[in-house]
């Protein structure tokens, strides 16, 4: 027994003796050259080294020391610094010296959620494309504004780096990038006067959970059905049935396609497979673990959000799922409760002839009461979805109401910028008033004078469309001949509703309902 010990110090010893010769300074993706620090806070910045290097870090002005720990790992801390579009040198020495040139400094802002925040200005493939893209490709090069993408990886373990570069926005780098996100970033960089730095690590088709940490979701019970499933899927998915299962859908999609097309099956059927669940976007823990981690602690004002549909079906849960993403993702960032704004679902599927339930309304409720966490806001876009497409291509109004977000709550401009929200009801015999808060603005029904979107019910839970009329700059009077004593009311109810009730400025009054009769049904 002694001498394995003895043998295993040698080898320890040798080993470590040769980490030791091959160490030198590494940083992670998310810093290097033409990257943007956030201006006004404490930016860290960090990277590898051998276990006991001292490592010094200057910029503008500033030298931060530190000595890398004993897993090689090291992190300094500048001192809060003012915007500058200088371009200046960021130099890292310890085993070795590195060197990021083209550093500015501004608003540093996090782009993420599912496809239609990865949905890029110009189409790649059948995917994505503004429908003003090709015109606004062509406004964007913009030296001041500094893109970089995270690649989609889904990992077991937290990973700590990413294959990408921070790049100048231009012609080519813009049309490859996030609509909303270059979009957004844009009006910011233009309106402030100020660099603008977008990290963009959207992934198409992920669901909420997958952008959590895992053991987080583990240790709440809130989400102990959602960890079953989760575990019940894993169980599944490495027995020979999950795989033959694979290969019988497999086989079946083939008898439906050209020969030619075999070498590519649909994402929606490569996701079905085990190694798709494993290494897949729906899995919780899978993105934070691959995607999120990376960046985590990089200095930042905010978070834009674009997500949603993954997890439509399952409202109910995401109530408490969207507020406890967001309040993961600040603790672990550790800068405060830092801005998070996101887009509301858009109106999608096809239209219904009567008024009912609706798992996309559902979901949308669920992000509506996200808005009582504090440093958050929700750009509605009710009339901006495409019945036939997931992917509506008018990124360019999404884009500018959620920008009004920051610009107001951030950065102090007078604006408007909050879309509408319900109020209080009163009934009056077979009629019901509505009082919406405008929030300084007044009620303007598109395109005609009657309000469009409303449905009412009585005790007998029976919805019927109703006839909308504004009484007052925030108040609609609504009715149905079929409802004598109606007791609560929807408005914007659907999945893909017909509604027309905005604020004098053009944003869409949020949807809402006042009655739960659903809840009990919802996931």
């Amino acid at each position: 027994m002694n001498t394995t010990i003895k043998l295993a110090k040698i080898f320890c010893v040798f080993f470590a003796a040769i980490y030791s010769a091959k160490a030198e300074l590494k940083l992670p993706a998310i810093f290097g050259g033409h990257m943007v620090l956030q201006r006004g806070q404490a930016d860290p910045i960090w990277g590898w080294d051998a276990p006991g290097t001292k490592v010094t870090v200057t910029f503008s002005g500033q030298t931060c020391s530190t000595v890398a720990g004993a897993d090689g790992k090291w992190m300094v801390k500048l001192a809060p610094l003012p915007a500058n579009a200088t371009p200046q040198a960021l130099n890292i020495s310890g085993t070795s010296r590195r060197e990021i040139k083209d550093v500015l400094v501004g608003e540093v802002w996090v782009c993420s959620g599912q496809s239609n925040m990865e949905f890029p200005l110009m189409p790649r493939g059948s995917f994505g494309g503004d429908y003003n893209g090709d015109l606004e490709a062509l406004d964007a090069d913009l030296p001041n504004l500094r893109l970089i993408t995270v690649p989609n990886r889904a990992a077991e373990e937290p990973q700590d780096n990413f294959d990408g570069q921070w790049q100048l926005s231009t012609s080519e780098t813009a049309a490859k990038f996030s609509a909303v996100g270059f979009l957004y970033g844009r009006y910011l960089q233009r309106v402030l006067g100020v660099p603008v730095g977008l990290i963009d690590n959207a992934w198409g088709g992920s669901a909420a959970e997958a952008w959590v940490r895992r053991s987080e979701l583990e240790n709440n019970p809130a989400f102990t059905n959602l960890m079953a499933e989760t575990q019940k899927k894993d169980a599944y998915n490495q027995t020979t049935n999950a795989q033959n299962d694979y290969q019988a859908a497999l086989e079946k999609w083939k008898q439906t396609v050209d020969k030619s097309a075999w070498q590519n099956p649909p994402y929606s059927l490569k996701s079905s497979s085990p190694a798709g669940w494993f290494y897949g976007n729906k899995r919780a823990g899978n993105i934070y673990n691959g995607v999120l981690h990376p960046t985590i602690g990089y200095g930042i004002k905010g978070v834009i959000w674009y997500q949603g549909e993954s997890n439509v079906g399952r409202a109910k849960e995401y109530s408490d799922l969207f507020p406890f993403l967001i309040a993961q993702w600040r603790k672990e960032w550790g800068q405060g409760d830092f801005p998070f704004y996101w887009v509301q679902l858009a109106n999608y599927q096809a239209a219904k002839p009567l008024p009912g339930e609706s798992a996309w309304a559902e979901l949308r409720e669920s992000q509506t009461k996200t808005m009582q966490l504090t440093n958050t806001g929700q750009a509605v876009i009710i009339d901006l979805g495409e019945g036939k497409d997931i992917h509506p291509k008018n990124k360019h109004d999404v884009a500018a109401r959620l920008v009004r977000w920051p610009l107001v709550k951030d950065y102090g401009m007078k604006l408007p910028f909050h879309s509408p929200e319900y109020e209080n009801i009163t009934v009056n015999s077979n009629k019901v008033e509505v009082e919406i808060n405008c929030f300084g603005s007044k009620l303007r029904p598109f395109g005609t004078q009657e309000v469009k979107g409303f449905a009412v019910c009585g005790q007998d839970k029976i919805w019927q469309w109703a006839t909308g009329k504004i009484v007052g700059e925030n108040k609609v009077e609504v009715w149905s001949d079929k409802v004598a004593s109606p007791v609560v009311i929807r408005y914007a109810w659907a999945d893909n509703p017909e509604c027309n009730l905005f604020s004098n400025e053009g944003l869409p009054v949020t949807p809402f309902r006042t009655d739960t009769f659903s809840d009990n049904k919802n996931k």
